[in-house]
């Protein structure tokens, strides 16, 4: 698989010309295909344990990164807080994924189109625990030879609640400033 990992080939944004490489790894080669899909905003330890658990469940990994426009419908505007083109970049780096590709297929209303694993038919498809709920599972389930549910990686490592205690953090003290008389608001 080393064709893929020089350069931008690590990196294919058309779902139609990925599906072809993917059939084409399945049929011709018998690997096993594993998507996953994630925001990947601030990569961290993680991040990076979950990649490597996906990746031991077949032979191709292809890593869906959610455009900042879906992260920004679901996470909230303040997100992400890494930008989609470094996100990706982030994520070429990494030995064990071998296909990367933008997700961008999120109604207005932030609801996944499963585009991705429709175009692709993964043989396995890989989620944490609490990303989607067992309406979506089943929906997954219908475009995928297997879904496998991984539980978190790390403790205390998500993305959201990282920004949030920083923030809370320093709200405390911006607070015990003005508080403290030092500073009148």
């Amino acid at each position: 698989m080393d064709i893929f990992k020089n350069g931008n080939k690590k990196v294919v944004l058309d779902v139609k010309k990925l599906s072809k490489i993917t059939n084409v790894l399945r049929e011709i080669t018998e690997h096993r295909i594993v998507v996953t899909i994630g925001t990947w905003d601030m990569l961290h330890i993680g991040h990076l344990r979950y990649l490597i658990k996906a990746k031991s469940h077949g032979d191709i990994l292809v890593v869906g990164v959610d455009s900042d426009r879906a992260v920004r419908l679901y996470k909230g505007e303040h997100r992400p807080i890494v930008p989609e083109h470094e996100r990706i970049e982030m994520l070429r780096y990494q030995n064990c994924v071998d296909l990367i590709t933008l997700v961008d297929d999120v109604d207005e209303k932030a609801n996944w189109q499963y585009g991705l694993i429709r175009a692709i038919k993964p043989d396995v498809f890989v989620a944490v625990e609490d990303s989607y709920p067992e309406e979506q599972r089943i929906e997954i389930r219908k475009h995928c030879g297997e879904l496998v549910v991984l539980p978190r990686q790390a403790e205390n490592t998500s993305t959201s609640n990282f920004i949030q205690k920083v923030v809370k953090e320093h709200l405390q003290k911006i607070i015990g400033v003005i508080e403290s008389g030092k500073v009148k608001v």
